[in-house]
């Protein structure tokens, strides 16, 4: 009998598309051949279920069946996704090479954020060398109430819009500091409006300051926030607003970088009057 521990919720999904993908995710993480009775056993799914998943991706090219015909491994087509994306995102490599050297300059973690829902979700994060660090990865998602990006992309909206995006959200207290009166946070972003940029001052987590700006976009709202994070102890506010003209130049940078990746328009054809 296993005593393997399970963990279902690595291939939830809403539809089975997405379980699909879920499950791509988990293979994608082995540097060895599974079986069909591994993957039953790492993620409790019942074994049919797991069967036809298996079968739907071999037939897709993404798996293949191995010599003895009961080990699989990722598969041709799984292999060129993975490479098509790499040799062509170099939107990402741009950003994050502004990042990295905006890191260099101030000497703290930066993140490049977007909003997602009522949540702030980390797109990208170089760590600073120094040996006391907040460690916040990519895919790390924070409510936007007690984010320094969250306020910004908050501040975006009208009241009405901000109410109905936080009716239902619990303005969860994280620290001491955290704002969870609407009330109190509506005065926070009315600020933020007049400032341009926004903290988060202890919080989300205690000990953590952060300074965030937004991306420019030629059309007015962006969904691209820059942030600066740093132990209380290096950084204060003041601090950070020193920071401020490094963190503006960045966000300039990285909005040039997504405007230079859109599409050229196509150009309407001429009549004849």
């Amino acid at each position: 009998m296993s005593t393997a521990s399970f963990d279902t919720r690595i291939i939830e999904g809403d539809t089975p598309a997405q379980r699909l993908l879920a499950l791509l995710e988990v293979i994608a993480e082995k540097d060895q051949y599974f079986t069909l009775q591994s993957l039953v056993d790492e993620t409790g799914l019942p074994k049919p279920t797991l069967h036809r998943m298996l079968q739907q991706l071999e037939n897709s090219g993404m798996l293949q069946r191995e010599a003895d015909n009961r080990h699989y491994s990722k598969g041709s087509r799984l292999r060129r996704l993975a490479e098509t994306l790499l040799l062509n995102d170099t939107v990402q490599g741009a950003r994050h090479g502004v990042l990295a050297e905006l890191v260099r300059e101030v000497g703290e973690s930066c993140n490049i954020t977007a909003l997602s829902g009522s949540e702030v979700l980390y797109l990208d994060r170089v760590e600073t060398s120094a040996p006391l660090r907040f460690y916040l990865h990519p895919g790390s998602r924070v409510p936007a109430h007690c984010s320094a990006s969250g306020k910004l992309f908050l501040a975006q909206m009208s009241a009405p819009q901000r109410r109905r995006l936080l009716a239902d959200a619990t303005l969860e207290a994280f620290t001491r500091n955290t704002l969870t009166d609407i009330d109190a946070l509506e005065a926070e972003i009315e600020q933020v409006k007049r400032d341009g940029y926004a903290f988060d001052d202890e919080e989300f987590l205690p000990g953590l300051l952060c300074i965030a700006v937004l991306a420019p976009n030629p059309t007015g709202v962006s969904n691209v926030g820059l942030a600066i994070q740093a132990p209380v102890m290096r950084m204060d506010k003041q601090r950070a607003l020193d920071c401020l003209p490094a963190l503006e130049r960045a966000a300039a940078a990285i909005a040039r970088i997504n405007q230079g990746a859109l599409p050229e328009p196509i150009a309407e054809p001429e009549t004849s009057a």
